[in-house]
């Protein structure tokens, strides 16, 4: 269950401050222009604070006012633009289509556009059906400016105010999704649970992780300039360590269960993650609740019972029993998890007192941590292509709102042609996947929002009960817009059926024609989205690419990081955050497609097995760090460095055979599917010094362990990105 959904950190969530000041904002404004004039003119207004409201996101206050300002501005220019068409229809209806088409290219944009998107055609949608002569319609625009400049005002006021609480409850996300990331991986110790199922379920988790990391880092890292932001930035900065911790404990979990399958060490090893996702979910509570962290879980008992287990195992291999492999997995387990516990012990620290210094950032250029935004017309000019899956989008919905005002105008009862447009552009999205799950949505939540509706005028019609309902409708909407749409649904139908109530008391079929319109709307959206389809398996090739040559930057970072040869490890977070969100974006893409029809699925279990490869890749090196840092007393450098250099330069060459055109025929003749492994003539032995028999370091076997498994891992890559192509073609 997601942690905002929960009672206990719900109402600290930055979901429920959002629904507090959102609804505050505009039922303020509202009440306040009542003051001073009609209901009529009170609802002009709070529709321009509504507007200005859907951009109100946890954002640097900067680019907060850039974007609410645009929002200001573009939804003030369609207002006027539909509001003087009206009168004419062929104009309005050229004008309609036209706006939908402009508005859906805004998405070249990135996710940070899609409010924006979302803004102007609810506007549109809104102002479509009011017939005003030239004056009215300036009148009208005027007074939708001034509320959403209203809006903007207060939302900016309360911004800065709460600019320091929003950075912690954005943080305490991130390391709820991390404490979640945790508890997937407890299960690999759990013998019930499926080992390939698992990890695909903790490579999918990965893309929301990655997700909220770099939310947190786009509010964290932009500005930290006072001893509370500085206490944040320690936090945020703690995580990503014990993240990197965390991916070091990836291990042969077939080896663990099978050498430790009668043994009560699993379910000890299982508790201690588990004790730990519990512990790092009490750092982000107390951070939620702007205090200090202080350790409450103790793991002395399942660490005593791991010694207990590692001296028995001792004792097999002194007895001459097979037992080694069993006991070299577990002495592995038990360091990561003692390396792990005391970074958790790291993070409540530096959520109590600012440290005297953050070597990681000083003087550093956070840029390639940070979302980076453009706004330039020549990104729109250059999707004016029908290859573009965002122009086919955007005539997508242009050709579906067109249909949706003609049926509108067919349909025998009276029905409002804004809410069939409404409901089509709020379930048309650029995937098949995303239309579907919204279309889902939006039906239920329609439904269920009706009938509450439907109950609350039936039996609970008093103005006093009404604005309580409204109020809380208010609220639930931009709670839940971001976190569950169908409860945003809900609460959306609810409030702008009572708001309807409020103003036509007298019509009783208000309710059904709602429905009718939903159901319409719908089936519009739902018939064009097979119409210029963008289908998933498309942009594999591009974004397979994508990876291997991220994959190959990180390498070379890491080998550089592993090496010595960097005065930091700056390079390697950079490369690390970049490979971490291109698989993150593959895998997001696999999630789409396993929505889409089969016919239009490809390659579903490579692309699987593709990202949990380069995912091991990951895993291999943070393991490869935390070995030499654990076994940093009598390093052989030069003989580590020749075999990192070797094992470098061997993976470089894998990942760059898989990048060249040539991967895909190169394959041809062996390996297809990602059930089978690459002959292991493929992967090279690991060479160093040539003196390794004569190397007394402790890390050596485990360093040429795991150097054997990055190569290995690296070879598959091969296999399932030709494999992928092959399909995809």
């Amino acid at each position: 269950m997601h942690y905002a959904l929960n009672l206990r950190t719900f109402f600290y969530s930055h979901y429920f401050y959002l629904g507090l000041r959102f609804a505050a904002g505009l039922v303020g404004v509202t009440l306040f222009t009542l003051q001073f004039a009609s209901l009529e003119t009170a609802m002009t207004v709070c529709i321009g604070a509504l507007c200005t409201a859907l951009m109100d996101m946890p954002s640097p206050l900067r680019h907060k006012f850039n974007e609410m300002s645009a929002s200001v501005l573009l939804c003030s220019a369609v207002t006027l633009l539909i509001s003087l068409s009206a009168p004419l229809h062929w104009l309005l209806m050229t004008m309609l289509v036209a706006i939908s088409f402009l508005a859906c290219m805004m998405i070249v944009y990135g996710k940070k556009s899609m409010p924006l998107q979302l803004a102007t055609l609810f506007i549109m949608t809104m102002s479509m059906e009011h017939a005003l002569t030239a004056r009215q319609a300036f009148i009208h625009t005027g007074l939708f400016t001034l509320g959403a400049l209203a809006y903007l005002a207060y939302a900016m006021g309360i911004s800065w105010l709460l600019r320091h609480r929003i950075k912690q409850q954005v943080l305490a996300e991130a390391l709820f999704e991390l404490a979640a990331y945790i508890d997937i991986k407890a299960d690999f110790y759990d013998s019930r649970y499926n080992l390939s199922e698992q990890f695909n379920k903790l490579v999918r988790h990965q893309s929301l992780l990655a997700d909220r990391q770099q939310a947190a880092r786009d509010l964290i890292l932009r500005s930290h300039q006072n001893r509370k932001d500085a206490i944040v930035v320690q936090t945020h900065v703690c995580m990503l360590d014990l993240y990197e911790l965390i991916l070091s404990t990836h291990t042969d979990y077939a080896q663990l269960r099978l050498h430790l399958a009668d043994s009560p060490v699993l379910k000890t090893l299982h508790d201690l993650a588990y004790k730990a996702a519990r512990d790092i979910e009490s750092v982000a509570y107390d951070v939620t609740r702007d205090k200090p962290s202080y350790p409450e879980i103790s793991y002395h008992a399942e660490l005593a019972a791991v010694e207990a287990e590692l001296a028995a195992l001792q004792q097999r291999v002194s007895e001459g029993k097979p037992a080694h492999e069993a006991l070299a997995v577990l002495r592995a387990q038990r360091n990561k998890i003692r390396a792990i516990i005391q970074m958790i012990g790291e993070l409540h620290a530096a959520s109590q007192k600012v440290a005297d210094s953050t070597p990681f950032w000083v003087d550093a250029d956070m840029g390639p941590f940070l979302s980076q935004q453009k706004y330039e017309l020549r990104m729109i000019l250059s999707h004016l292509r029908l290859e573009s899956p965002i122009f086919r989008f955007s005539l997508r919905v242009a050709m579906a709102i067109t249909v949706g005002l003609a049926i509108a105008s067919w349909l025998p009862y009276a029905a409002h042609s804004y809410w069939i447009v409404l409901t089509i552009v709020i379930i048309l999205k650029p995937s098949f996947s995303m239309t579907k799950q919204r279309r889902s949505d939006r039906i239920v939540g329609t439904v269920i929002g009706c009938v509450i509706t439907a109950l609350i005028i039936q039996y609970l019609n008093y103005p006093a009960a009404i604005l309580g309902f409204l109020i809380l409708a208010t609220v639930a909407t931009p709670t839940f817009i971001y976190l569950r749409y169908r409860y945003a649904a809900i609460a959306v139908s609810v409030m702008i059926l009572l708001q309807m109530h409020l103003i036509a008391p007298g019509n009783h079929e208000l309710i059904i024609e709602r429905l009718v319109d939903t159901f319409v709307g719908a089936a519009v959206a739902t018939a064009f989205s097979f119409v210029l389809a963008n289908w998933e398996y498309q942009s594999l090739p591009r974004m397979v690419h994508e990876v291997l040559s991220v994959s190959l930057r990180y390498m070379q970072a890491s080998a550089d990081l592993l090496q010595g040869k960097g005065s930091d490890d700056f390079a390697y977070r950079i490369e690390r955050k970049r490979l971490m969100d291109s698989l993150a974006a593959l895998n997001s893409a696999l999630v789409r497609m396993l929505d889409e029809p089969a016919s239009k699925q490809r390659a579903v279990e490579d692309i699987n097995l593709f990202i949990v490869q380069n995912y091991l890749l990951v895993a291999h090196v943070a393991a490869l760090r935390a070995i030499v840092r654990r076994h940093v007393r009598e390093i052989p450098q030069q003989a580590l460095n020749a075999m990192l250099e070797h094992s470098h330069a061997q993976v470089s060459d894998i990942l760059q055979r898989a990048i060249s055109k040539g991967a895909g025929n190169s394959q041809r003749s062996g390996t297809a599917s990602g059930k089978h492994q690459p002959p292991a003539s493929h992967i090279a032995p690991v060479a160093g010094t040539g003196q390794d028999d004569n190397i007394h370091w402790s890390g050596w076997p485990l360093v040429q362990r795991r150097v054997r498994l990055l190569q290995a891992d690296a070879a598959k890559i091969v296999v399932h990105s030709a494999a992928i192509l092959r399909d995809v073609e």
